[in-house]
């Protein structure tokens, strides 16, 4: 019998539940055991939802209030001595290190955050350090399999390796320069065998042991270390499933089936070329197999005639015994049901499948290949054939003036018309700012009231022309609070904006939007991605309006904000039929056409935020000039088709951007700004390696947390960047946008920016 697996489930509920207990536990108006019991009534909805939909291999361990690595961190003990003392309890503790703490005498900045792989998941990284003593402080693993065996459903646990673990964490401040996180294997491997020990004494059969590295080039340096693990893990463990995800094995198989685990799960929806490969390095071993043919990424609706083809060549190899048909990664990153959208058309809901409905995709392919005879299995195969034939009819389908304004773009768009040395001085004049001149990344706090509006226009209860005038006011207030504290180049602060991909999906053509299509993004910060169904263009201005508005409020330079390309598209359910390349050069010319009209209205810079570029990077590097082939273009595609005058500006945070400097700089952005205050200075390192000859403002405190940092703080940071940028190329600003922080936070950190960057002007003249 072949057997069905779910590798995660979104942990967010099926209406936010979690977001919402979390924050109401921050604010003080949930305690710990109600947030507990909310979490507990989320997984027991998610167990019970996948065991009626008929998965054999169900998930748990894979839920979480913040983060799961931050849950291993905290689980095993690797908590910095910063968060320790304090007299905090261990769920404060927690929290502290995920979005820093500020209150009743604790200080503490938030640990660092960076992108999950090639996702938009953010992670909270692991500090390591000589000195770092690994116990197991509460086993989760243990606690959420006895939660569900308690209401009668038998889980597979969800572990994240330890390869993995160490191999994502950062050198502590405290380690020593030659210090690294993986040569502390030996003694982290003791509590895993007691992790795993303890859940084969409580009844579990398998472990689901997550060792994403796998996919990685890096994972070759590994090869002992993997052997040296599972050699010790193997004995004590229940039946190891070892677990990769997002990309492909490559020649890492060849050390990967020599191991001794009981399965292996691979991607098949990103990496569908590795099947043949790994199904003969491990034919010889009695690994059960795993086949990722569900895509854990994307929204689309599994082609069971493609996936089927999958199971059958694997079962003609190894055997329907040592075939599960699977999600090819956890369902994180997928929205939890289509049952709550009410507002797609019977057509558009067709084409779409979300966690739940792909848990019951996992469960019939796996019934098929099983050889069913229930008519429920046969019908279900045969309805979604028809689906399929649907959806590539409407594919066929195209916008031929757009496609034809692509196969037209020329080298010579993609340049601006001077070298950046003649338009600094051109700019200078043009937006007279001062030496070191502060801004902000474009966003200023959603407030209550903002989101209010928005639903009341949604809900049609306040007319267009009423939620305009609010809207107005808003900017208004954005721009008076700017130029009272003293900041130099303006913004509107995007009051009118659910989200920086959603806005701008709104209002191009090729794009649906889902009413409760919810992803989490990083702890309580949830996104709603628009999905690309067709061919893009712009049908008129998306940000004129309001960024012309805000500058007729003022005689200072006001920036205009859009969101790159690149960053549209992977923060989009993209398209599955017509490659990334044209989707996202599609998106540049229609904001190439913003840009232009921006300029046209009398806006003297435009920011292009593209904080995806480094995301959307392959995982392995020999397919990265292919992709900066195209990525690198479009970006400047949108961007190249102003006057010198006009002063680009483009955002990046949160990865390791080290990798792709020489990337950055090839964009040719006036002005890059770029996540600074959580990296421990990497950045400087990276300047120091490649230099920068454009202008650059490192972002000099971090805006994911409530903290606010002091003034001496921001001025320690400009001074660091100092001995590294020159000093007439650095700007002044926080990390990223300001919208999910509250007013009274925002304020104090800003004047200390200001002030902070006064005092710069007044040291360095």
């Amino acid at each position: 019998m072949v057997a069905s697996s779910v590798l995660g489930f979104p942990r967010i509920g099926a209406n936010r539940e979690v977001k919402k207990a979390v924050e109401g536990y921050w604010a003080g108006k949930l305690s710990a055991d109600e947030l507990t019991k909310v979490a507990a009534d989320v997984k027991k909805a998610n167990w019970t939802s996948l065991k009626e939909r008929g998965v054999d291999l169900i998930p748990s361990g894979d839920f979480s209030l913040y983060d799961h690595v931050l849950d291993h961190s905290a689980a095993f003990n690797v908590i910095p001595k910063r968060y320790l003392g304090h007299n905090l309890s261990p769920l404060d503790v927690y929290f502290a290190m995920g979005r820093g703490r500020q209150a009743d005498g604790v200080d503490v900045p938030a640990s660092e955050m960076k992108k999950w792989f090639d996702s938009n998941y953010h992670f909270v990284v692991p500090e390591f350090s000589e000195e770092t003593e690994f116990k197991l402080n509460f086993n989760k693993a243990l606690e959420e399999f006895k939660e569900a065996k308690a209401i009668g459903i038998n889980t597979r646990p969800v572990v994240l390796g330890p390869v993995t673990f160490l191999a994502l964490g950062k050198r502590a401040k405290e380690a020593s320069n030659t210090f690294e996180p993986i040569s502390l294997l030996p003694k982290l491997l003791p509590i895993y065998k007691q992790l795993l020990a303890d859940l084969k004494a409580a009844g579990a059969d398998w472990v689901q042991v997550d060792e994403p590295i796998l996919v990685l080039d890096v994972a070759a340096n590994y090869e002992k270390q993997f052997a040296t693990a599972y050699a010790e893990l193997a004995p004590v463990s229940p039946k190891i499933s070892l677990t990769t995800y997002y990309g492909r094995l490559d020649s890492n198989v060849n050390f990967v089936a020599k191991l001794p685990i009981a399965g292996l799960h691979i991607d098949l929806d990103r990496a569908p070329e590795q099947l043949e490969q790994v199904v003969a390095a491990i034919k010889s071993t009695n690994a059960v197999l795993s086949l990722g043919v569900v895509s854990g990424r994307n929204i689309w609706k599994t082609d069971f005639q493609a996936a089927l083809k999958f199971g059958q060549k694997a079962i003609e190899a190894l055997g329907p015994d040592r075939v599960v048909i699977a999600t090819s990664s956890s369902l994180l990153h997928t929205p939890v049901t289509l049952e709550a959208e009410t507002k797609l058309t019977p057509e558009q809901k067709d084409w779409f499948a979300f966690a739940l409905e792909k848990a019951s995709e996992v469960a019939t392919l796996a019934a098929a290949l099983s050889g069913s005879q229930d008519a429920k299995i046969s019908s279900a195969v045969e309805a979604n054939k028809a689906s399929i034939a649907k959806r590539r009819e409407f594919e066929r389908t195209s916008d031929d003036a757009v496609r034809r304004r692509v196969a037209a773009i020329t080298p010579e768009q993609l340049e601006r018309k001077s070298p950046f040395a003649v338009r600094k001085e051109v700019q200078a004049k043009h937006l007279n700012l001062p030496k070191f001149p502060t801004t902000t990344i474009g966003s200023f706090p959603q407030t209550k009231e903002i989101r209010t509006a928005r639903a009341k226009l949604g809900k049609k209860e306040i007319t267009e022309e009423e939620y305009k005038e609010f809207i107005k006011k808003e900017i208004e207030n954005v721009v008076r609070f700017q130029e009272k504290i003293g900041l130099d180049l303006l913004v509107h602060g995007e009051p009118e904006r659910n989200d920086m991909v959603q806005y701008f999906g709104e209002q191009l053509h090729g794009f649906v939007f889902t009413q409760n299509g919810w992803v989490q993004s990083y702890g309580s910060r949830y996104v709603r991605p628009p999905i690309i169904v067709s061919d893009v263009s712009r049908p008129g201005p998306m940000t004129v309006e309001w960024s012309s508005y805000a500058q007729s409020l003022t005689d200072k330079p006001m920036k205009g904000m859009l969101t790159g390309p690149v960053t549209i598209l992977n923060w989009s359910f993209p398209r599955a039929d017509v490659s990334r390349e044209i989707q996202c050069k599609q998106l540049a010319l229609a904001l190439r056409d913003e840009v232009i009209d921006l300029e046209k209205a009398g806006i003297k810079a435009v920011q292009v935020d593209e904080p995806a570029l480094r995301e959307g990077l392959p995982l392995r590097k020999a397919d990265w000039d292919a992709y900066l082939a195209w990525a690198l273009p479009s970006f400047k595609l949108a961007t190249a088709g102003v006057s010198d005058a006009l002063q680009t500006h483009s955002h990046f945070c949160y990865s390791d951007f080290g990798d792709i400097f020489p990337s950055i700089q090839a964009l040719d952005a006036d002005v890059i700004s770029i996540e600074f205050s959580k990296s421990d200075a990497k950045l400087l390192n990276t300047f120091k390696q490649y230099g920068y000859s454009n202008q650059i403002g490192p972002g000099v405190y971090d805006i994911h947390s409530p903290r606010v940092p002091s003034e001496q703080e921001i001025k320690d940071r400009i001074k660091t960047m100092l001995e590294i940028i020159p000093e007439s190329l650095l700007f002044i600003n926080p990390d990223c946008g300001l919208k999910t922080r509250g007013w009274k936070e925002t304020e104090a950190s800003l004047v200390n920016l200001v002030n902070a960057a006064r005092w710069a002007r007044q040291t360095w003249p």
